[in-house]
């Protein structure tokens, strides 16, 4: 199937096109700089001939479960979405310059690492399936790398509600890092899968390569991997620095049997981060939410196909109403009641001036009729 060619920029207000970050199977990212305040971002757009209403509930829920989520440290953060000029729905996204994606692949990366950021997913997932959320594409590509060098969870664009009826969901995977029961199609996902995939992830980071994965030519086409994943018995680390107690950890993530891995991604980071005590290295934080703070909006609508938020760029309107003269702080005072500086005068008034001049030649007239009166002595 040829690859879809990325779609043009589109002109949005307050921010300036940089250049593309890359495309996927239904979206691009391109990234631009933020006039107010500066920043670069990365913007997801839809392509401008977008009519899939799939395609645009998908894109409705990722910017929602984001809203929800992305307080979380080890989540990507969102600063706002809505319609470009054209119709073209985008999402407005912190810009993490690095990615697990092909990292993994050229480099060893050390266990300590690999146990670290283990955890710090295993937080952002578990928070997410306390707010009643799963990812459904948990993989190395999927993990962007911020500017401070801190890893991330990003693309929440197949996730769905833990609640909902699957009977219908559309199937939507990463082959080499799904579940056996999500490759043989008996559930589109579930904490137990997302155990699997976060497994399967660190499993990968370690070994610079899926677990199914072979090194021979011709070998890992997506059917071949299906079937190895369906009939799946977990394939020891060949690395001599890996000990056997977490190579014990992985093999219990990615069970066969959904009901023998770890109950959750909050017992299987606890796992990660004793293997790290274990090798005498600090535990990473299990940064997880409360469940006050877990839920605080309104559930995710997974139905919405609609498009939300401003159609059109914002763009000033000329008036005749001549702008008042304030300057400072005091200029953003409103006429009828607000006051931000502790008294904002007025704008001047000619008429009580005219009548102050008036009443003082008043005055000073009678001052001088009295004067002249008592020095002719008429009195």
């Amino acid at each position: 199937m040829a690859k879809r060619l990325p779609s043009a920029p589109p002109i949005l207000p307050g921010l300036t096109y940089v250049r593309p970050l890359g495309s996927g199977g239904f979206a691009d990212v391109f990234l631009y700089e933020q006039d107010m305040p500066r920043r670069n971002v990365a913007v997801k757009v839809l392509p401008s001939d977008v009519s899939d209403a799939d395609l645009l509930r998908m894109f409705n829920a990722e910017a929602d479960v984001l809203a929800h989520l992305s307080a979380h440290p080890s989540i990507v953060t969102v600063y706002q979405a809505g319609v470009s000029a054209e119709g073209r729905p985008y999402i407005v996204m912190e810009y993490c310059p690095g990615s697990l994606s092909q990292r993994y692949r050229v480099e060893r990366i050390p266990v300590a690492e690999a146990l670290s950021i283990g955890v710090k997913m295993a937080s952002a997932l578990e928070t997410a399936h306390r707010a009643g959320l799963v990812h459904r594409d948990v993989k190395p590509s999927n993990i962007l790398v911020t500017s401070f060098g801190a890893p991330v969870l990003a693309d929440f664009g197949i996730s769905s509600s833990l609640a909902r009826n699957q009977a219908d969901e559309i199937l939507a995977m990463s082959v080499p890092w799904s579940a056996p029961e999500v490759i043989t199609e008996k559930t589109s996902g579930t904490v137990a899968s997302e155990v699997w995939g976060l497994g399967a992830t660190v499993y990968s980071l370690l070994a610079g390569h899926s677990p199914f994965e072979r090194r021979e030519k011709g070998q890992n086409t997506r059917e071949q991997l299906r079937r190895r994943i369906a009939h799946a018995s977990y394939p020891p680390l060949g690395r001599a620095d890996v000990p056997a107690s977490l190579q014990d950890v992985l093999a219990t993530a990615m069970n066969r049997d959904p009901a023998r891995r770890y109950p959750g991604a909050l017992s299987f980071g606890e796992a990660l981060r004793s293997v790290q005590s274990e090798l005498g290295m600090p535990q990473t934080p299990l940064e997880v939410a409360v469940d006050e703070w877990a839920a605080p909006t309104a559930s995710v609508d997974f139905a919405d196909a609609g498009l939300r938020g401003p159609a059109r760029p914002w763009v000033p309107q000329e008036t005749t109403r001549k702008a008042p003269s304030r300057r400072g702080v005091a200029a953003f005072a409103r006429d009828e009641d607000t006051d931000i500086s502790g008294s904002v005068p007025s704008a001047p008034r000619k008429w009580p001036w005219i009548v102050g001049a008036a009443v003082v030649v008043a005055v000073a007239a009678i001052a001088g009729a009295l004067g002249a009166l008592f020095g002719s002595g008429g009195l």
